[in-house]
């Protein structure tokens, strides 16, 4: 005789999965003159990508450069494997690409750190160029 145990599905289904969220590009001079243009101004963008298999809700995850300028996801979520564009000008946000709506430049072209945080405040990732750098 064998026992079997019946595990409730809704137990089953809460296995804790690690989220895999990273910065995975920058682009922190723009192409061509830095004349404060929109065009210019969306030239300038970081790449965020989730490399799990399941969406994130980035709600309240902060996106800052080392001057403390912050770009804070409003009812975000990115999906399994997929990549988001966070533009610094202002633009009309969708799936792939969100914008700052901002007038002048974050990213430092000689050198800055762009670091994301949780909606907790916990460091995530981040990307530093030019000198070298240490984690905050």
């Amino acid at each position: 005789m064998t026992a079997a145990i019946a595990v409730p599905a809704s137990a089953a289904d809460h296995r804790p999965h690690r989220e895999r969220v990273e910065i995975s590009s920058v682009q922190y001079d723009s192409p061509g003159w830095d004349n404060r243009s929109n065009r210019s101004l969306n030239g300038e963008w970081v790449e965020i990508t989730n490399y799990s298999r399941h969406s994130v809700n980035l709600d309240g995850w902060a996106l800052a450069d080392e001057d403390g300028r912050t770009y804070t996801f409003d009812h975000y979520r990115l999906d399994g494997r997929a990549t988001v564009r966070v533009h610094t000008g202002i633009g009309l946000d969708t799936r792939r690409d969100v914008y700052q709506d901002r007038r002048n430049y974050v990213w430092d072209n000689r050198s800055d750190t762009a670091t994301l945080r949780n909606d907790h405040g916990r460091f995530v990732d981040d990307a530093s160029w030019g000198r070298r750098h240490h984690r905050r």
